[in-house]
C-alpha cells in the first residue's frame, strides 16, 4: 500500500515508527522481513500447481493436463 508521507505507524503494542519520505509503501501481507515497511518479500511467493492445490496426481474432471 503507498501512502503519501511523511508517516508515524503505531504498532499493536504500541510501537511507533516513522518516515519521513514524500511516499511510503506499507506491508499489508506481513511477509516483509522490514515490517511495516514493504520490501517486496509478497513477489517471492510462487503458486501451487493444480496437483497441489487439490491433493492428488489425478487431474480433476474436465482439468487439462
Amino acid at each position: 500500500m503507498l501512502i503519501e508521507g511523511p508517516v508515524e505507524v503505531v504498532a499493536d503494542d504500541g510501537t511507533v515508527t516513522t518516515s519521513d519520505r514524500f511516499v511510503v509503501a506499507l506491508c499489508t501481507c506481513r511477509r516483509s522481513r522490514t515490517y511495516p515497511w514493504c520490501d517486496t518479500s509478497h513477489r517471492a511467493r510462487t503458486r501451487p500447481s493444480a496437483a497441489e492445490r487439490h491433493g492428488g496426481g489425478e487431474p480433476r474432471p474436465g482439468e487439462r493436463t
